[in-house]
């Protein structure tokens, strides 16, 4: 007896039904995502919107290559702990905060820590601008490479830039008379890693209560 029509049956139904379970349904359910009113969001809405530089900045993220090292998102609870524990965010990420994120660089390892909440645990540019010209200024041993390509070195004519970095210190600090400055690139860059905040609640996702 010839089964093949029944076997081919049977694995076209199985692809289908995957199919109809992994892309279909997943799209109709993100399709209708949006962001939310929020008096916890910046803006008043949830995720709240992206500026120009930060959009910018994500470019520079990429073509830098640091999403081979950092993550974006804070896993589940029931997948680790150790992501809240750590301060890397309040709750686990979810679908919504990436709605404005095209891509969405959630990652797949984490040499250095997770990025998802940076905006929230580091909001001084200067931190960041420094940490990014000499990380191991700010962490010695750290393997991260110095991005001081993104920065220029030259000479004060008049008056000093305001965005000039005045907390290098040491062998990095310029000499006298000479001032760092960040590039477009730079500011882009700070810009995007400011903007990475899921530190607002959502319908789904909410803060954990506070014991």
């Amino acid at each position: 007896m010839n089964r093949l029509p029944q076997i081919l049956t049977g694995i076209f139904l199985a692809f289908t039904a995957s199919w109809l379970g992994l892309v279909v349904y997943s799209y109709n359910h993100l399709a209708t995502l949006s962001p939310i009113e929020s008096d916890d969001a910046p803006g008043g809405f949830a995720p709240p919107a992206v500026s120009g530089e930060a959009t910018s900045g994500q470019a520079v993220y990429a073509s830098n290559g640091c999403v081979y090292c950092h993550s974006q998102q804070v896993r589940q609870p029931n997948v680790t702990l150790s992501d809240i524990r750590r301060g890397w965010g309040e709750r686990a990420s979810v679908a919504r905060d990436y709605f404005y994120r095209s891509p969405a660089f959630l990652g797949s390892q984490r040499i250095g820590p997770d990025l998802a909440n940076i905006g929230v645990r580091q909001t001084d540019p200067q931190w960041l601008h420094r940490h990014l010209y000499e990380p191991s200024e700010v962490f010695p041993g750290t393997v991260m490479p110095s991005y001081r390509y993104l920065y220029q070195l030259r000479k004060i004519v008049g008056q000093p830039s305001d965005e000039a970095l005045t907390s290098l210190t040491g062998p990095y600090a310029p000499r006298p008379g000479w001032e760092v400055v960040p590039t477009e690139d730079a500011r882009n860059l700070v810009a995007y890693l400011i903007s990475l905040n899921q530190g607002y609640p959502l319908p789904e996702a909410p803060k954990p209560a506070q014991d």
